[in-house]
């Protein structure tokens, strides 16, 4: 025998063509479905809670977001924080200038005669 599935939210709503029955599985998704069916014209809209409370069109205001526990926004890969230490900053190093001559190099050269040879 089949399992029967739990349908969380069901959202009713009727209009001069018949009547549409779908469910949602959050009650955002419920609430912004029977706004929708609201503002298309439909009559009788209602959501059937989990627990079978029926809320009728004026009602749906008690399934606002602010009910619902919130879930983590997801971010992409690159804009996500690690939870590493930070690394220290690099030290600074001395900005060498190539057209400048080292000064170091003319201090210790002391003559200009010939070098030895071995």
């Amino acid at each position: 025998m089949a399992k029967p599935i739990r349908v969380p939210y069901l959202v009713t709503g009727t209009n001069e063509y018949g009547c549409i029955n779908q469910d949602r599985s959050s009650p955002t998704l419920a609430l912004r479905l029977a706004q929708k069916l609201l503002r298309d014209g439909y009559m009788d809209v209602r959501v059937c809670t989990p627990r079978g409370r029926v809320l009728k069109s004026d009602e749906l205001d008690e399934l606002t977001p602010q009910d619902t526990p919130r879930k983590e926004t997801y971010m992409a890969k690159g804009e996500q924080r690690g939870n590493r230490e930070a690394k220290k900053p690099k030290k600074e190093k001395a900005k060498v200038i190539a057209a400048a001559p080292s000064r170091k190099e003319v201090a210790s050269q002391s003559g200009f005669g010939p070098a030895k040879k071995k």
